[in-house]
């Protein structure tokens, strides 16, 4: 089967697709896991231990939210279209579950507010992912899916870097931060989410002009979400003919929450297991950032070269090489420059993954692919915070908690080694040419 691929778009809307993941991704940063998560730990719960199980029960209970959600949403992104329309909410849902964090006090009468307003932000940034996602075949040729899927994380482990040391150069290090702010009732660190939501609303609205909408069908949402749910359920039934594809749902949903977790408890494991300040943790973060960042601009050529499959399965292993070794060290500067190697790591396996997603999804539903992936990732998304939250409890190691993390890493590989990749090559014309595989209404978009 021959397939034109989709004309190129303007650079302009290939860069603000990018740089929306600049303008969010201080949110999962600063907000999930390096700055307010700390804050919440150290100054808001009992102690470190109890507040690190606590947020990891709020990723937890975020991750079955998200679950519930996505599905219908995928569909009504397929049916309805109009995609902007729901990032645009998102977006503004997550810029105001941000700001209202400067209002969250030391003290334990500000917990659930922290944790409602945190749990709030995270649903809205992953489900605005969906529609985000349906956005890049539009944006994208697509024998450079891997490549532009790879800059926008690149460009969000950028935005993470620079709003990281904009906290650190005018919030958190200074004796006297910006616009008067003073140290006192911790109103330095509590003004860090206003700085995420002025970040947000400051980059993420070219995406909204730029970028080349999904088609937009003219019908009531209960019917584009009746129908949609339909299509849904009769894309489900037919995973055994997609074989492929329902076996990297399943894997990817295994390692992306090992992933997930790892980066929700990076800077609890930090403060807690090597008692990092806050300056510390936004020091490291920010090296974090800079590997992440480089590691998904490199992989992000590999993944059009060799593949997205091998692209995730060598990215998974130097995730598990590297974890398994910061379980095991114990001087601060050896565990700083290990979690640098595994940062390299971590873009490129989601990067690739959600070009696989797009490669393997069946003609005309890529957007219930993504709600399907965001479904199969949140069904289980709650297991590794969870998992991580239990056995710190009941081992009073934050060690051992990351170590049953790496388990997920392992198992999602061994699912991933079983999933066959199409081969894809262009023939002199320029077309992509694709075998005839996995059932029914298989195509790429």
């Amino acid at each position: 089967m021959v397939r034109e691929m989709p004309r190129p778009t303007s650079i302009s809307a290939i860069g603000a697709w990018c740089l929306f993941d600049w303008a969010v991704a201080p949110f999962p940063t600063i907000v999930t896991t390096f700055v307010i998560s700390n804050y919440f730990a150290k100054a808001i719960a009992p102690d470190p231990t109890v507040g690190s199980a606590r947020w990891s029960y709020m990723i937890a209970l975020s991750g079955i939210v998200i679950a519930l959600l996505s599905p219908p949403l995928g569909a009504i992104a397929d049916r309805l279209g109009n995609a902007k329309r729901a990032i645009a909410i998102s977006l503004l849902a997550l810029i105001l579950c941000a700001a209202l964090l400067w209002f969250a006090k030391p003290g334990p009468a500000y917990a659930v507010p922290v944790l409602l307003l945190s749990g709030c932000g995270i649903v809205a940034l992953e489900l605005g992912l969906i529609f985000y996602g349906t956005l890049l075949p539009g944006v994208a040729p697509l024998h450079r899916l891997g490549r532009v899927s790879g800059w926008g994380w690149a460009a969000g482990y950028a935005g993470g870097l620079a709003c990281l040391g904009a906290a650190l150069v005018f919030l958190v290090q200074p004796d006297h931060p910006v616009f008067g702010i003073a140290h006192a009732e911790a109103a330095n660190i509590r003004a860090t989410g206003l700085l995420v939501a002025l970040w947000a609303a400051l980059f993420g609205w070219p995406l909204l002009v730029l970028v080349p909408d999904t088609p937009r069908t003219r019908m009531p949402v209960v019917r584009a979400l009746r129908l949609g749910m339909g299509d849904l359920a009769r894309t489900v039934g037919r995973m055994r003919a997609l074989p492929n594809l329902a076996t990297f749902l399943i894997a990817s949903a295994i390692y992306r929450d090992g992933i997930t977790t790892i980066l929700a408890v990076g800077g609890l494991y930090a403060g807690g297991t090597f008692g990092m300040g806050f300056s510390e943790l936004i020091g490291f973060g920010m090296g974090l950032n800079i590997a992440a960042g480089t590691g998904a601009a490199i992989f992000a050529w590999l993944d059009d070269w060799m593949g997205s499959k091998r692209t995730i399965l060598l990215a998974l292993a130097g995730l598990v090489g590297f974890g398994s070794a910061i379980i095991a060290v114990h001087d601060k500067g050896w565990f700083f420059g290990l979690a640098l190697a595994l940062g390299v790591f971590v873009g490129p396996a989601n990067a690739a993954s959600r070009s696989m997603v797009i490669r393997l999804a069946p003609a005309g539903e890529v957007g219930k692919m993504f709600g399907l992936y965001a479904l199969t990732g949140r069904a289980v998304s709650f297991v590794g915070p969870a998992l991580f939250g239990w056995v710190t409890i009941a081992t009073h190691s934050q060690r051992a908690g990351l170590g049953a993390i790496l388990l997920l890493l392992i198992g999602g590989a061994a699912m991933l080694l079983r999933v066959n990749e199409p081969p894809r090559r262009l023939n002199i014309s320029g077309s992509l040419i694709l075998p005839a595989e996995t059932g029914p209404g298989r195509a790429l978009p």
